[in-house]
Protein backbone atom coordinates (compact mmCIF):
# COMPACT_ATOMS: atom_id res chain seq x y z
CA UNK A 1 0.00 0.00 0.00
CA UNK A 2 2.85 2.38 0.84
CA UNK A 3 4.38 1.72 -2.59
CA UNK A 4 1.11 2.64 -4.32
CA UNK A 5 0.87 5.93 -2.45
CA UNK A 6 4.50 6.74 -3.21
CA UNK A 7 3.98 6.12 -6.93
CA UNK A 8 0.84 8.25 -6.98
CA UNK A 9 2.57 11.08 -5.13
CA UNK A 10 5.58 10.91 -7.45
CA UNK A 11 3.35 11.04 -10.54
CA UNK A 12 1.40 14.04 -9.26
CA UNK A 13 4.44 16.00 -8.13
CA UNK A 14 6.28 15.34 -11.39
CA UNK A 15 3.26 16.34 -13.46
CA UNK A 16 2.59 19.51 -11.46
CA UNK A 17 6.14 20.86 -11.56
CA UNK A 18 6.78 19.86 -15.16
CA UNK A 19 3.66 21.55 -16.47
CA UNK A 20 4.25 24.94 -14.87
CA UNK A 21 8.01 25.31 -15.06
CA UNK A 22 7.90 26.98 -18.49
CA UNK A 23 4.94 29.36 -18.35
CA UNK A 24 2.92 31.33 -15.89
CA UNK A 25 -0.33 29.64 -14.82
CA UNK A 26 -2.44 32.57 -16.06
CA UNK A 27 -0.88 32.22 -19.53
CA UNK A 28 -1.67 28.50 -19.48
CA UNK A 29 -5.23 29.31 -18.35
CA UNK A 30 -5.71 31.63 -21.35
CA UNK A 31 -4.45 28.86 -23.65
CA UNK A 32 -6.84 26.37 -22.02
CA UNK A 33 -9.79 28.74 -22.52
CA UNK A 34 -8.92 29.10 -26.21
CA UNK A 35 -8.60 25.31 -26.61
CA UNK A 36 -11.89 24.63 -24.84
CA UNK A 37 -13.72 27.23 -26.95
CA UNK A 38 -12.12 25.76 -30.08
CA UNK A 39 -13.29 22.26 -29.13
CA UNK A 40 -16.88 23.45 -28.65
CA UNK A 41 -17.86 27.09 -29.23
CA UNK A 42 -21.18 26.62 -27.36
CA UNK A 43 -19.26 27.04 -24.08
CA UNK A 44 -18.51 30.67 -24.99
CA UNK A 45 -21.89 31.76 -23.65
CA UNK A 46 -20.86 30.64 -20.15
CA UNK A 47 -17.61 32.61 -20.32
CA UNK A 48 -19.65 35.66 -21.43
CA UNK A 49 -22.44 35.45 -18.84
CA UNK A 50 -20.86 34.01 -15.68
CA UNK A 51 -20.17 36.33 -12.75
CA UNK A 52 -16.73 34.72 -12.56
CA UNK A 53 -14.89 31.49 -13.25
CA UNK A 54 -11.82 29.50 -12.28
CA UNK A 55 -9.70 27.80 -14.94
CA UNK A 56 -7.38 24.89 -14.20
CA UNK A 57 -5.40 24.40 -17.42
CA UNK A 58 -3.87 21.06 -16.45
CA UNK A 59 -4.91 18.78 -13.63
CA UNK A 60 -2.87 15.62 -13.20
CA UNK A 61 -4.75 12.64 -11.80
CA UNK A 62 -3.51 9.17 -10.93
CA UNK A 63 -4.56 6.24 -8.86
CA UNK A 64 -4.33 2.59 -8.05
CA UNK A 65 -6.96 1.87 -5.40
CA UNK A 66 -6.24 5.21 -3.75
CA UNK A 67 -5.96 8.18 -6.05
CA UNK A 68 -5.16 11.83 -6.08
CA UNK A 69 -5.15 14.83 -8.34
CA UNK A 70 -3.72 18.32 -8.24
CA UNK A 71 -3.63 21.41 -10.40
CA UNK A 72 -3.06 25.16 -10.28
CA UNK A 73 -5.47 27.64 -11.78
CA UNK A 74 -6.52 31.23 -12.35
CA UNK A 75 -9.59 33.04 -11.03
CA UNK A 76 -11.45 35.46 -13.31
CA UNK A 77 -14.14 38.02 -12.53
CA UNK A 78 -15.67 40.03 -15.35
CA UNK A 79 -13.15 38.46 -17.74
CA UNK A 80 -10.15 39.85 -15.78
CA UNK A 81 -7.67 37.86 -13.69
CA UNK A 82 -8.32 38.49 -9.97
CA UNK A 83 -6.56 35.57 -8.26
CA UNK A 84 -4.87 32.20 -8.26
CA UNK A 85 -6.09 28.86 -6.98
CA UNK A 86 -4.99 25.30 -6.35
CA UNK A 87 -7.10 22.15 -6.45
CA UNK A 88 -6.32 18.91 -4.63
CA UNK A 89 -8.36 15.74 -4.78
CA UNK A 90 -8.31 12.44 -2.95
CA UNK A 91 -10.35 9.43 -4.01
CA UNK A 92 -10.79 5.84 -2.86
CA UNK A 93 -12.24 2.92 -4.80
CA UNK A 94 -11.68 0.91 -7.95
CA UNK A 95 -9.31 3.01 -10.03
CA UNK A 96 -6.16 2.48 -12.05
CA UNK A 97 -4.20 4.72 -14.37
CA UNK A 98 -3.46 8.36 -14.88
CA UNK A 99 -4.85 11.22 -16.89
CA UNK A 100 -4.59 14.93 -17.47
CA UNK A 101 -7.52 17.26 -17.98
CA UNK A 102 -8.54 20.91 -17.85
CA UNK A 103 -11.36 22.08 -15.61
CA UNK A 104 -13.44 25.26 -15.66
CA UNK A 105 -15.74 26.16 -12.79
CA UNK A 106 -18.31 28.85 -13.59
CA UNK A 107 -19.93 30.95 -10.85
CA UNK A 108 -23.43 32.21 -11.59
CA UNK A 109 -23.44 35.04 -9.05
CA UNK A 110 -21.44 36.87 -6.38
CA UNK A 111 -22.59 34.46 -3.66
CA UNK A 112 -21.16 31.40 -5.45
CA UNK A 113 -17.97 33.32 -6.36
CA UNK A 114 -17.46 34.45 -2.76
CA UNK A 115 -17.98 30.91 -1.43
CA UNK A 116 -15.22 29.70 -3.74
CA UNK A 117 -12.75 32.49 -2.96
CA UNK A 118 -13.36 32.13 0.80
CA UNK A 119 -10.95 29.13 1.00
CA UNK A 120 -13.57 26.88 2.53
CA UNK A 121 -14.90 25.49 -0.72
CA UNK A 122 -15.06 21.76 -1.47
CA UNK A 123 -16.85 19.59 -3.98
CA UNK A 124 -18.26 16.45 -2.47
CA UNK A 125 -18.65 13.17 -4.32
CA UNK A 126 -22.03 14.19 -5.77
CA UNK A 127 -20.63 17.15 -7.74
CA UNK A 128 -20.84 16.40 -11.45
CA UNK A 129 -19.02 17.85 -14.39
CA UNK A 130 -19.99 18.19 -18.05
CA UNK A 131 -17.36 16.93 -20.50
CA UNK A 132 -16.41 19.38 -23.25
CA UNK A 133 -16.39 17.47 -26.52
CA UNK A 134 -16.62 18.57 -30.14
CA UNK A 135 -20.17 19.39 -31.20
CA UNK A 136 -21.83 18.39 -27.91
CA UNK A 137 -24.96 20.29 -26.91
CA UNK A 138 -24.84 22.03 -23.53
CA UNK A 139 -28.37 22.08 -22.16
CA UNK A 140 -27.16 22.33 -18.58
CA UNK A 141 -27.85 24.72 -15.75
CA UNK A 142 -26.04 25.86 -12.64
CA UNK A 143 -26.37 23.80 -9.46
CA UNK A 144 -26.04 25.85 -6.27
CA UNK A 145 -24.60 28.65 -8.42
CA UNK A 146 -21.81 26.41 -9.79
CA UNK A 147 -21.28 24.77 -13.19
CA UNK A 148 -18.26 22.55 -13.92
CA UNK A 149 -16.82 21.63 -17.32
CA UNK A 150 -13.88 19.30 -17.94
CA UNK A 151 -11.81 18.82 -21.08
CA UNK A 152 -9.69 15.64 -21.42
CA UNK A 153 -6.08 16.21 -22.43
CA UNK A 154 -4.68 12.69 -22.35
CA UNK A 155 -4.05 9.51 -20.42
CA UNK A 156 -6.16 6.54 -19.52
CA UNK A 157 -7.96 6.00 -16.25
CA UNK A 158 -10.53 3.45 -15.16
CA UNK A 159 -12.45 4.67 -12.18
CA UNK A 160 -15.37 3.86 -9.92
CA UNK A 161 -14.41 5.77 -6.82
CA UNK A 162 -15.59 8.25 -4.22
CA UNK A 163 -13.72 11.42 -3.43
CA UNK A 164 -13.85 15.17 -3.36
CA UNK A 165 -11.99 18.25 -4.50
CA UNK A 166 -10.68 20.95 -2.17
CA UNK A 167 -9.59 24.41 -3.28
CA UNK A 168 -7.22 27.05 -1.94
CA UNK A 169 -7.42 30.56 -3.34
CA UNK A 170 -5.24 33.64 -3.24
CA UNK A 171 -6.74 36.89 -4.49
CA UNK A 172 -4.44 39.43 -6.20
Amino acid sequence: MKTKLTLIALFLVTFSFGTYAQKDVSDKSQEAIAEIKKTNDKITKYFNTAYGYAVFPAIGKGGLGVGGATGNGTIYKGGAVVGDCKMTQLSVGFQAGGQAYSEVIFFKDAEAFNRFTGDKFEFAAQASAVAVTAGASFDVDYRDGILIFTHAKGGLMYEASVGGQKFKTEMR
